[in-house]
């Protein structure tokens, strides 16, 4: 059984890129608008009318408030060059605006890039599992992820280059200024900087790429193969992936992620954002196999198929919030001021957003795909799944956006500009792959159990 991409796919696809790269370049434009010779003019029109005027030069005075105890509160308000903990370059609450201003278009590119990526690498890693696991179930569903999976290389090297290109917009260690004059990013130095972060990010981009390479025409093989041999080796590599994979993934979510917060760090953090990664690309695996379906292909998936799919939607979701409760209480609770601030940022600016995600990632999901029955119904589990991804963007989002723009967010034309265009990317690297073998991997030795898999 076949699949051929569609034209209208195809060019609803290209049409998401275009907008996507009209918003992002209008977000460009847009925030250049506001120069050093205009700055203090924006400020007293927003006063004027009200908009920002209280609350970011509220949002300065907490960051200079922090600053005189050696901490930031949001390194963006003050690691993207303030008084950088007792240097000498202190810097004016309009110069702090105008940083805010022009890092948000990097910042909103820099969430929707990690965001579609991590779907990706997440889907990759529950491959991997199936295959090292010998699970029995899940083989009709193998194109689908190989074909996901299709996005980790394009996906992980745009990230890496927005990071490069973003530079100090983003990544306050990477400014030689700051760090000159910061005693705490001095201590880290000799992970956060420049070398490292480029031989890692380009270690482990090569060690995804090249296992989903492997994997992938070891799958092909297996299809025309009258023995058991290229299933046996994407088992063994699988099983070693695994292993690299849950290395790389920490590390990396400590260099693209964490460290936009140089002064704060989380042992929990990780598995966190792993547990994003996990959910949000089950959750692709779900939307695209029922899509299919919808079609008149994937025969072989049933009802039993999409089940358990929701049903790891569910588990991987109340996982996350066990993971959000335990780094956020104990942060919370022990009330260290240099580990509080992380999160004093996030409850006074983005209320909505970050209360907002704990509701769309947690109880959504616990109250429509907690009842069996509702884990069979196509359209219930696509409802959960548009929710979940909503929720998880908005958690990347949590992660980025206040250490880069502070109270200066919003979900506008640079956020949405950013979302189509790698979503239009996404759909068609995606679904291209999926055109290119057969829907079904029938060489897996696991095949006939998957297709009479019912409970």
């Amino acid at each position: 059984m076949e699949y051929k991409i569609s034209n209208r796919l195809r060019i609803g696809a290209i049409v998401l890129i275009v907008l996507g790269l009209l918003g992002v370049g209008y977000g460009f434009w847009d925030s250049h608008q506001v120069t050093e010779d205009n700055i203090a003019e924006y400020l007293a029109n927003e006063a004027h009318h009200g908009d920002h005027g209280s609350e970011a030069t509220h949002g300065s005075d907490v960051a200079h408030a922090s600053d005189s105890h050696g901490e930031s509160s949001a390194h963006a308000d003050e690691g993207h060059g303030d008084e950088a903990h007792g240097g000498g370059h202190e810097m004016s609450h309009e110069e702090h605006v105008l940083h805010q201003i022009h890092n948000r278009p990097y910042a909103a590119l820099y969430v929707a890039a990690f965001f579609f990526f991590m779907i990706a690498l997440g889907v990759l890693a529950f491959y991997a599992i199936q295959y090292a696991a010998q699970a029995g179930w899940s083989p009709v569903l193998f194109r689908v992820m190989e074909a996901i999976t299709a996005y980790v290389l394009p996906g992980a090297l745009i990230v890496f280059a927005i990071a490069l290109i973003a530079d100090k917009h983003i990544f306050v260690w990477m400014d030689p200024e700051v760090v000159a004059h910061d005693k705490l990013i001095q201590g880290k130095s000799g992970f956060l900087n420049k070398g490292v972060f480029i031989g890692l990010s380009l270690v482990f981009i090569l060690g995804w790429s090249a296992y989903r390479f492997l994997v992938r025409k070891f799958s092909l093989a297996q299809d025309n193969s009258d023995n058991n041999s290229n299933f046996k080796k994407a088992f063994r590599w699988s099983a070693g992936f695994l292993v690299f994979y849950i290395v790389t993934e920490s590390v990396v979510s400590w260099l693209w992620i964490m460290s936009v917060d140089p002064h704060w760090f989380s042992t929990l953090f990780g598995w966190y954002v792993f547990a994003s990664m996990f959910v949000s690309g089950i959750t692709v695996i779900a939307l695209i196999t029922i899509y299919l379906k919808s079609k008149g292909l994937l025969q072989f998936v049933n009802d039993s198929h999409i089940h358990d799919l929701a049903k790891f939607m569910f588990g991987i979701s109340i996982f996350w919030t066990y993971l959000w409760f335990s780094q956020f209480m104990l942060i919370w609770y022990s009330n260290i001021p240099e580990e509080v601030t992380y999160y004093v940022t996030r409850i006074e600016y983005y209320k909505l957003p970050f209360f907002g995600m704990v509701a769309m990632n947690f109880i959504f999901p616990l109250l429509i795909l907690m009842n069996s029955d509702y884990k069979r119904i196509p359209w219930f589990v696509v409802m959960a799944g548009i929710v979940i991804l909503c929720g998880h963007y908005l958690d990347v989002f949590n992660m980025i956006m206040p250490a880069t723009v502070v109270d200066r967010w919003a979900i506008g034309i640079p956020e949405i500009g950013s979302i189509f265009l790698f979503g239009g990317l996404f759909l068609l690297v995606v679904f291209t792959a999926l055109s290119k073998a057969p829907l079904l991997a029938k060489g897996n030795p696991f095949m006939k159990e998957s297709e009479h898999f019912h409970y």
